[in-house]
């Protein structure tokens, strides 16, 4: 099996000859039976505790560069099919909010099998879509894909053996820390009444202060708000902010997705149409010269696609009893959102996989839909799919710039999907059995007895969009136009005046995306979000400058994603005794 590389000296006598069946066990055994589940769980307990995950592509990376790296500098593929592997179970199993948002809306659960299988299929089918648009995403348009250049320089970082040290010391140091909090949060009152979360103060050391302060501005005005919704019929007393406050944050994301959509379709493509004439002239440095290790076979490709878009909607009609014409729609607008994502993700690094599940639902609601289930399994295709297809755009942009055989990280990321499905609804079905608290709508709650340490922001979103199909309240739609001016008119003045200062673009003029997040999340959940993101931007300005690291490896970015692993680790553990001592 061709591995993107040639034959290297192995500097470790235990490790399997590069390329053969053992070498290839050996990877795929450690990326989806170890680093995968690792980061599986993580992103788990991210959705449920706060609404959306980091991506598993870096962490897997730096890992699994901790193996390969007795292959030497060749080392890097190996790295980049564990890493391919991982990443895809961990996106898979985040999504495991589906069953959470069953649950809140009074859907029976189907047998797991069922749901592993419904999962799987629209997982393949979201891998066949993701490759079908690598040629003009990552090959014509040479989008930058952020996280697919970081984990490309930590791979090619395998001959410093003092960086990789480092990097793995700091996320260690951040994972016992994590595991540590998570406990005490848990068995100390006065921890769990500030409502101590370190995966969320995690997160917020990850994406920065430009990022944090906006969460907690949106938090804050939709408090500031509260007696004004109240008095105009919009929200009853007691209710939380965000039960309408995530109506307007979601026309924000709209309005300035118009805005930045337009502009990337402006100048991204007929870039592309510019490159296109000199793609082969510009590999990689490390690309093979032949550049066969990008070649697929299009038309087993195309079968491909078009074999699993029929096992979705067959397994969502025969086991889940959905209708089949819902289901198609579903099906085809993935080619519209995988496109359309895997853009976004390759110029900021975001994929907006619930704005493509709210707005389906609402395209799906314009055709006639009306039964909250079935827009719940359909909208499940777009939010897998898009998923799983910017996933694969990510990993082959990292597979673009080393040179690793396209084939093989197929079958790695296919691999990932199948462990994936599986985990997702383990994990889904572990967190909720072992904290009950999941199980409540928090779309109906009010304001005090909204849980603080499990804000479920994703859920949220998909059930408040879901109940607009049965319960018409025409202020949602004037909450909804509101958010898409507010967001249209910010993104459009950014755009305009391109904010340098830190005070303009975080406090004054800030992101639509990062203010609207405080819109989907409690106060105290924003709260320690913004302290970690400001924590984040003084560590990173205070430490010393490393040439020889991405910004990726940054200390804080890091850390941070050492205190979300290891909080997920201290809930994992914590539910696992809670349902042993339940059972005996």
């Amino acid at each position: 099996m061709d591995t993107g590389s040639s034959p290297t000296t192995r500097r470790w006598r235990w490790l399997p000859a590069e390329g053969s069946w053992r070498y290839h066990l050996l990877l795929a055994a450690l990326g989806i039976f170890v680093l995968g589940p690792l980061a599986g769980v993580t992103a788990a307990y991210m959705n449920f505790s706060i609404g959306f995950f980091v991506g598993g592509q870096v962490l897997a990376g730096l890992l699994g560069s901790a193996v390969t790296a007795g292959y030497g500098a060749a080392g890097r593929h190996g790295a980049n099919f564990i890493q391919t592997a991982a990443a895809s179970v961990a996106s898979m199993s985040g999504l495991g909010v589906l069953l959470q948002a069953m649950a809140w809306t009074g859907m029976p659960q189907p047998p797991a099998w069922q749901m592993v299988l419904y999962l799987g299929c629209v997982g393949m089918f979201g891998v066949g879509v993701g490759m079908l648009y690598t040629p003009v995403l990552v090959d014509r348009m040479r989008l930058a894909y952020p996280s697919g250049l970081a984990v490309a320089n930590i791979l090619r970082a395998l001959t410093d053996p003092v960086l990789l040290r480092r990097s793995v010391l700091q996320l260690g140091g951040g994972m016992g820390l994590g595991v540590v909090a998570g406990l005490a949060s848990a068995r100390l009152a006065v921890l769990g009444a500030i409502g101590l979360s370190a995966s969320t103060f995690g997160a917020g050391l990850v994406v920065g202060a430009r990022i944090g302060i906006p969460a907690v501005t949106g938090a804050l005005i939709g408090v500031v708000l509260q007696p004004y919704f109240v008095s105009i019929g919009w929200l009853q007393p007691g209710d939380p902010p965000r039960k309408i406050m995530f109506l307007i944050a979601l026309g924000a994301i709209m309005g300035a997705a118009l805005v930045d959509m337009a502009l990337i379709f402006a100048h991204a493509l007929p870039r592309g149409r510019r490159q296109a004439a000199m793609r082969d002239a510009s590999e990689p440095p490390s690309a093979p010269a032949s550049g066969d290790w990008r070649r697929v076979n299009t038309l087993r490709l195309v079968l491909w696609v078009l074999c699993w878009a029929a096992a979705v909607v067959a397994t969502g009609h025969w086991l889940l009893g959905q209708p089949v014409f819902f289901l198609a729609v579903a099906v085809a607008l993935v080619f519209l959102f995988a496109l359309v994502n895997g853009i976004s993700v390759g110029v900021s690094d975001s994929n907006p996989i619930s704005s493509a599940f709210v707005v389906t639902v609402v395209i799906l609601a314009a055709l006639g839909l009306r039964d909250p289930g079935t827009g719940l399994m359909a909208g499940a295709v777009l939010l897998v799919a898009t998923s799983v297809a910017c996933d694969m755009q990510q990993d082959r942009s990292t597979g673009w710039r080393l040179g690793t055989s396209r084939v093989v990280q197929f079958r790695y990321q296919v691999l990932g999907v199948v462990v994936g499905a599986v985990l997702a609804v383990v994990f889904a079905r572990l967190f909720m059995a072992a904290y009950p608290v999941l199980l409540q709508d928090q779309t109906v709650m009010k304001a005090g007895q909204q849980p603080p340490e499990w804000s479920s922001a994703m859920t949220y979103k998909f059930v408040g969009v879901l109940r607009s199909l049965t319960d018409d309240l025409p202020f949602q739609r004037t909450a909804i136009g509101v958010g898409i001016v507010a967001g249209l008119a910010i993104e459009a003045l950014r755009k305009w005046l391109r904010p340098r200062s830190f005070v303009i673009d975080a406090i004054v003029l800030p992101s639509p995306y990062a203010l609207s997040f405080g819109g989907f999340i409690n106060l105290p959940t924003a709260l320690w979000f913004g302290a970690g993101g400001v924590a984040g931007s003084l560590w990173s300005s205070r430490a010393p400058a490393r040439h020889d690291a991405p910004q990726d490896m940054g200390s804080a970015s890091l850390f941070g994603g050492g205190l979300i692993a290891g909080d997920a680790l201290a809930a994992l553990g914590i539910g696992i005794a809670s349902l042993l001592a339940a059972v005996a």
